[in-house]
């Protein structure tokens, strides 16, 4: 090894060490029933959106171990109730939102590309497009790491891939297959608003962008925000690992990649 390798071999050994506990997450829900997920940073826990039932957030809770009256901050994507329906339980929670809530008044209202801390966590918002006013994804860090948490839009922005770019963890919508989705019962207009561009993104749209933005320090991608009625696990696990293996053939073999269920929670992160 040499004198240059090895300084930043050391460098990276002290980093590591200042930095502590590494990053992990735990999806609690996820989809159009729901949608709730837990981010530790270190000694800092987040909760990003609260939509499911409080029945099946206590019972997560404490299935983990955590105690979610002592969280350090919820942070809200938007307003649909899938996302904000539980939010009584967080009372007492420092709410983060990009929209008022009136019987918070107490909340901190989220700028779009300024950057915020939560205790040990560092969050820059990233707008989105949805048809529900402001409607934001997050980049979260922590010492070196980084997860990426994108769900409910239609498409991103491609001068915004440069905020989403080789994180350590993607949390990410995969929502349906067209075809599926026109084979659905669903009215005329409930499709045409999931495939507009203010709607849900679909498995290639998602499986595109993904293969885009990972880097060599990305582990894990999530596949979240499944349709129950519109997608298919395999499908939509096929149709970004079909993408992952003709853009990053090096890297298809070493990420973990899984699909997000509704009601079943999902761990990743370091020391899981």
């Amino acid at each position: 090894m040499s004198t240059s390798e090895s300084s930043l071999t050391g460098i990276g050994l002290i980093r590591a060490a200042s930095w502590g506990a590494k990053m992990k997450f735990h999806l609690l829900a996820s989809g159009s029933k729901g949608n709730c997920c837990i981010i530790q940073a270190g000694d800092t826990r987040l909760v990003i959106d609260c939509g499911t039932s409080k029945k099946h957030l206590t019972h997560s809770f404490h299935n983990l171990g955590i105690d979610y009256t002592q969280v350090a901050g919820i942070m809200l994507t938007h307003s649909h109730s899938d996302h904000i329906s539980a939010l009584k339980m967080f009372a007492q929670i420092p709410l983060y939102s990009p929209f008022a809530i009136e019987d918070r008044p107490d909340l901190v209202r989220i700028t779009p590309y300024v950057s915020f801390q939560i205790g040990d966590a560092t969050i820059l918002p990233i707008p989105l497009s949805h048809d529900s006013g402001l409607t934001l994804g997050y980049v979260v860090s922590y010492g070196d790491e980084s997860l990426v948490y994108v769900t409910d839009t239609g498409y991103v922005r491609e001068h915004d891939f440069k905020h989403f770019e080789n994180a350590d963890y993607y949390i990410f919508e995969s929502n349906h297959d067209p075809e599926l989705l026109m084979k659905t019962n669903r009215p005329i207009f409930t499709k045409k608003r999931i495939l507009s561009d203010n709607g849900h993104l679909c498995n290639q749209d998602s499986a595109e962008v993904l293969s885009r933005v990972i880097g060599p320090s990305t582990q894990e991608i999530v596949l979240a925000h499944l349709s129950e009625e519109a997608n298919d696990e395999f499908l939509a696990y096929s149709t970004h690992m079909r993408m992952l293996k003709e853009v990053h053939p090096e890297k298809a073999a070493n990420i973990r990649l899984r699909c997000a269920r509704q009601y079943e929670t999902i761990s990743g992160g370091q020391h899981e």
